[in-house]
Parts: C-alpha cells; structure tokens; sequence
C-alpha cells in the first residue's frame, strides 16, 4: 500500500516532523488524572460504513485529530484488518494518509479482498499499549467495507436477472396465497352473477 502525507498535523499546535522523543527515563511527566489520549477519526465519517472500490486510481483518504494526546507521539502507524484474517498495512502517516485500492500495486503477495475490514491504529508505544494518561490509545473504531466493481452490461445484451425470473419458485408459500386469493376473487363473482348483482 502507497501512502503519502497530507501536510495535516495530528495534534493541534504539533509539527508535522516532531522531534525524536527522549529517552524513557525522560519522559514527559503527565499527571495521572489526565485522560489517555485517543484518536478521533474525522474521514471517512463514522456514522455510516463506508464503501470503497478495489480498482486502479482509487485513493481512500482517512484523517483524524489527536484528543487529550499530551505526550506527541514520534509516529502512527495504520493497518487495514479484513473479516477473512489478513492484514494490509496502509502507512505510516503523521496527520492523514491517502491510501491506494489499485490491487495490482498495493500488495502484490496477497491480493485485496472484498469484504468488511476494520482500520487500526497505534502510536510508536505498538498494538497492544495500555490506555495511558496523556499517551494516544490505540484505536480501531474505523469500519468500512471494500468491494471489486464489476462490468457494465446493458439490458440488449440478453442480460436477466436470475433471482428476479425465479421469484415465484423460490417462495412457494406466496404462491399458494396468491393462488388461494385468486379462487376466493372467482368465487366472489360467480357468487354475485348468481344473485344479479
């Protein structure tokens, strides 16, 4: 997966190139009662899964903000996780990230799925880092699915609908109801021409 920054800073009044962090018994200290930092993924929006197409020139962009991160994280670190166990990597970003779909230059081992897929993030601290005051928390709150497009064909080239021709068939107890009203329909009438009505 290709990745290139967007220029955004993921923490506000942050850098885009922060410096390296000192060593770790000079950590910054951060009050205990402070919040562990986390990340609030602002693209896509999180209110709707978000469909995206496997196909050459299709770049996903995701972005967020850092929340309650005072100890500035020296990098992030993004994975896609597909529903049928693999992992592709989406980048090392700072602020946002676009990522390219096109499969064939993506990753040429193992070939994008269709399917649902989980983003997941996490700062240099890795995956597994416990919530930590003032420190980003891993995050993986992102779904979103991705899916090959197929070919365009148009209806005068013999095109059917092989779920739409078998409707009937495949649901006989509809059937029977509608053949069920179709009798009780003619007996209805038979019934009102016998009474001249």
């Amino acid at each position: 997966m290709s990745s290139t920054q967007s220029g955004a800073s993921g923490a506000s009044g942050a850098s885009a190139s922060a410096p390296t962090p000192p060593p770790a018994s000079n950590t910054p200290s951060i009050a205990q009662t402070n919040p562990p930092g986390f990340a609030n993924i602002t693209q896509p929006l999180q209110t709707a899964t978000s469909f995206f197409k496997i196909a050459e020139n299709q770049m996903i962009t995701i972005a967020w903000n850092l929340t309650s991160v005072l100890a500035t994280p020296t990098s992030l670190a993004l994975s896609a996780v597909c529903d049928n166990g693999n992992t592709y990597p989406v980048g090392l970003p700072v602020g946002a990230c676009s990522w390219d779909s096109d499969e064939r230059r993506a990753n040429p081992g193992t070939k994008l799925a269709q399917g649902s897929y989980t983003l997941h993030m996490w700062d240099d601290r890795g995956p597994t880092a416990t919530a930590r005051a003032g420190y980003m928390s891993p995050n993986t709150a992102l779904s979103f699915a991705m899916y090959t497009p197929q070919a365009y064909t148009p209806l005068s080239s013999g095109w059917s609908c092989t779920g739409c021709s078998s409707a009937l068939a495949n649901r006989p107890a509809l059937v029977g109801v509608l053949l069920a009203l179709l009798l009780v329909l003619m007996s209805g009438v038979r019934v009102l021409r016998r009474a001249g009505v």
